[in-house]
């Protein structure tokens, strides 16, 4: 080998070392981002979190306001109640209540009727473990993969692809400086629209008992687009089973 070719060949050792050494596993990658969220021993202590606050839903006759309660408790159980102020459509109000008690979902709608949670959307309701999927994934059965580094807005992003055992896909994006989660890309479900992708970017994180959670949550897609602002998050609270469940006089 010639000296010039030695000299290409080295630089190009020396350039790859900063590459190798930044390397990192989806399993580093996990671990990080645990430790940034607040760290596994203060998620572990987690049973329950009330979070409440705004929701702004973009619809054809302009943005409708409304309230919003989502109660999780562990492992899985999760209730999302919105309530929508529709008199600027001539509609009064909407309630929206998803209610899953870790096995079962039902769904009251005042709008569209009641009905029972099927196909993708009960697997990610089943799925999305409280406080998150990533803190145990390998002992409920999922397999990870860091799928690439992608930019989220100006922010570079490590791209982790969750798959459960049963049920759809989905990437969730950790900030690759913060080690903070600033977007999920989930695959949908809507009995009226089919199935369809949705990205949720999560934004202006704050500290709650010591947890780094987002305080805006923004969601798009082809079928809805909507931003959650949160004004108040409550942890381990006691929370009745019944909470999750379908009520027994509804039809």
């Amino acid at each position: 080998m010639n000296t010039l070719w030695r000299g290409v060949v080295v630089a190009e050792l020396l350039l790859a070392v900063p590459r190798m050494s930044s390397a990192q596993s989806a399993d580093e990658i996990v671990e990080k981002h645990l430790a940034a969220m607040g760290g596994r021993a203060a998620l572990s202590r987690l049973t329950s979190r009330i979070t409440t606050g705004k929701i702004t839903v973009a619809t054809p006759v302009g943005d409708i306001n409304g309230a919003l309660e989502l109660v999780n408790r562990a492992p899985n159980s999760v209730r999302t109640l919105v309530k929508l102020d529709l008199s600027a459509a001539g509609a009064g109000e909407l309630i929206y209540d998803e209610r899953f008690d870790g096995a079962v979902g039902y769904l009251i709608n005042s709008l569209e009727g009641n009905r029972e949670i099927t196909g993708n959307q009960l697997h990610n309701l089943r799925n999305e473990t409280f406080p998150t999927p990533l803190l145990n994934y390998k002992a409920s059965g999922m397999s990870l993969e860091l799928t690439g580094r992608e930019k989220v807005g100006d922010r570079d992003a490590f791209v982790l692809t969750v798959t459960p055992k049963l049920g759809p896909s989905w990437r969730r994006y950790i900030d690759a400086e913060s080690f903070l989660e600033i977007r999920q890309v989930i695959q949908a479900e809507d009995p009226n629209a089919g199935a369809f992708e949705m990205t949720v970017d999560l934004l202006d994180f704050r500290e709650v008992d010591g947890i780094k959670l987002p305080f805006q949550v923004r969601a798009t897609s082809t079928v809805q687009n909507f931003t959650a602002i949160v004004e108040k998050v409550a942890h381990n609270q006691a929370i009745e089973a019944a909470l999750f469940s379908r009520p027994a006089d509804t039809k």
